[in-house]
């Protein structure tokens, strides 16, 4: 059985008096997709946001790889392994597609903007980008500036972006989000493959669920800032509860 790369204890966020997330103690293991569903109000997004360090947590503990970092800010988090996506996406319109990649891997080196330096001085950083690029299936648009594609181009762009930071754990936030639903199957199918290597842990949020039926190899069901339940797939498309809840008759048609 894989390891736990992260883990949550007792982990709470109230706002004033609405308690938004409640005592949430998960552990997510390693190589895995692991998602995070619930209906509106759920406490889902409040409990992505303190794995990523956006909240910090009105009481409770987050552990990555054994290492206590609830009170490590966001920008921290990304230097230790950590990489997350946005719903709404996060990218630099002007630039190409090749651009905005090649940067993100030149940020992992550290290497800022250096003006008289030699153009060729960069082929390390561009042959990454692009293998980067292939491996999202965005080679046909390296020199298309980031504002012309299509949603569903951005937000693989956006992921592009997110590997190029090499994190161990990616936290994905509502990947599918203002896809159009023939622009879905093939970022599934990458995030699938990136999964499969082994050497990636995702965390989802997501409220497509054929994809997360389709992808996940856990599901926590959240409810009232509380977890309803735990399981596959299977488990949970079967779990009555689960059913009344969230899923309705999703499983019964």
């Amino acid at each position: 059985m894989s390891d736990t790369i992260l883990q949550t204890y007792a982990l709470s966020k109230a706002f004033g008096g609405l308690v938004a997330v409640s005592d949430v103690s998960i552990q997510i293991a390693r190589g895995t997709t692991h998602s995070i569903i619930g209906p509106n109000g759920a406490g889902k997004t409040t409990f992505f946001n303190l794995l990523t360090g956006k909240y910090k947590p009105t009481h409770g503990r987050v552990v990555f790889k054994g290492q206590d970092i609830t009170a490590l800010p966001l920008h921290r988090r990304a230097h230790i392994g950590i990489g997350r996506s946005y719903q709404i996406t996060n990218i630099f319109p002007n630039l190409t597609v090749l651009e905005n990649v090649r940067l993100a891997v030149q940020a992992l080196h550290r290497v800022n903007f250096r003006f008289w330096q030699r153009a060729d001085s960069y082929k390390a950083y561009i042959e990454r980008a692009m293998h980067i690029i292939h491996l999202i299936g965005l080679q046909a648009d390296v020199l298309t500036p980031a504002n012309v594609l299509p949603h569903g181009g951005k937000r693989k762009l956006e992921l592009a972006i997110l590997l190029a930071a090499d994190p161990e754990l990616l936290l994905l936030d509502e990947p599918t989000a203002g896809m159009a639903s023939e622009q879905v199957p093939e970022l599934v199918k990458i995030i699938a493959q990136i999964s499969h290597s082994g050497q990636k842990t995702i965390v989802m949020v997501e409220h497509n669920m054929n994809v997360v039926m389709g992808i996940s190899d856990k599901i926590t069901v959240m409810s009232a800032g509380k977890v309803l339940t735990e399981g596959t797939p299977a488990q949970i498309a079967a779990d009555k509860t689960v059913q009344s809840v969230y899923l309705g008759e999703l499983y019964n048609d």
